[in-house]
């Protein structure tokens, strides 16, 4: 039988993967193994430490659900998944920034009419929220769907909820944009929140001594035909944790300064309750190809 030594058997082992017909598949297997041997290599893993992380990694994929996804939420904080986007859209050319689309989108969102109030039954300072969705150009782009998504006045997203299937979305709605390329609607103004922190995850952000906070924001996901997909957020300005955002995720382009109003009507000529805010952003989109993501275990059959 054959014996390896430390580094023969990083070599023995990207070796084996050498007739893997996708040539995709095969380089990133490749990679991948030399990526784990040199960090086992580098830190003298001991058998206690390798064992931990089975049962962390086993944890946190029981953790899972259809509307949880804590590797995901694993990705996040460890800055993966704002890697990954980093390296896919290098070149922006103009268009707005992107960042991660986060464990709580639940796929494809209920279209309802401009002016909706989302969070109509939360309590909250209200807000009001205007946007227009454009080409590099400043051209309009209309009959483009934009899913929107929030966590209530509590930091919650609805999915966190026990009560979600009974009592279906709150907070989430798909707005298709006009002839101008505008959607607006009504809602609470967000707060920043803790991640998830019941599970192996939260566990590990805990015992480091990081905080588990993601400053204010609303997630937009904005599909128009022929145009690249954009996910991200836009965030509240002035929010502590914008510096220190858990899943590394803020970008100073996606930063909105909120407008505090008393006016007595909002800008679609309806009524305000009292005081509320106004958050304004306008969302450009590159050229493109492309498919907006489904979470994992969604049906596209389903709607939200």
């Amino acid at each position: 039988m054959t014996q390896f030594n430390d580094t023969q058997l990083t070599a023995a082992v990207v070796d084996s993967f050498e007739d893997t017909p996708n040539p995709r598949v095969k380089f990133l297997l490749q990679e991948l193994v030399k990526s784990l041997h040199d960090y086992v290599r580098k830190t003298d893993l001991t058998f206690e430490e390798w064992e931990y992380a089975i049962d962390f990694l086993t944890r946190t994929g029981q953790k899972c659900t259809l509307i949880r996804q804590e590797f995901i939420l694993l990705s996040d904080v460890l800055g993966v998944s704002m890697l990954v986007d980093a390296v896919n859209h290098r070149e922006r050319e103009g268009a707005t920034e992107t960042t991660v689309l986060g464990p709580f989108y639940v796929g494809k969102h209920k279209q309802m009419p401009h002016g909706t109030d989302i969070s109509a039954n939360l309590t909250g300072e209200r807000m009001f929220v205007q946007s227009r969705v454009t080409d590099l150009k400043g051209k309009p782009l209309a009959g483009v769907p934009v899913d929107v998504w929030h966590a209530d006045d509590d930091g919650f997203y609805d999915s966190q909820k026990p009560s979600y299937a009974a009592e279906g979305p709150s907070s989430r709605a798909r707005f298709v944009t006009d002839a101008d390329g505008r959607f607006f609607f009504r809602t609470i103004l967000p707060c920043s929140y803790p991640i998830p922190t019941d599970g192996p995850v939260g566990e590990m952000i805990l015992q480091t001594r990081r905080h588990p906070m993601r400053p204010a924001h609303v997630h937009f996901l904005v599909d128009a035909p022929g145009y690249e997909p954009l996910i991200t957020h836009v965030f509240i300005d002035g929010d502590k944790y914008l510096d220190s955002d858990v899943v590394f995720g803020v970008k100073d382009d996606l930063i909105a300064k909120i407008e505090k109003r008393s006016d007595p009507v909002m800008p679609d000529g309806k009524p305000a309750a009292g005081p509320w805010h106004l958050m304004t952003y306008e969302f450009h989109m590159k050229p493109g190809q492309g498919t907006a993501p489904l979470p994992l275990g969604f049906k596209e059959t389903e709607d939200a």
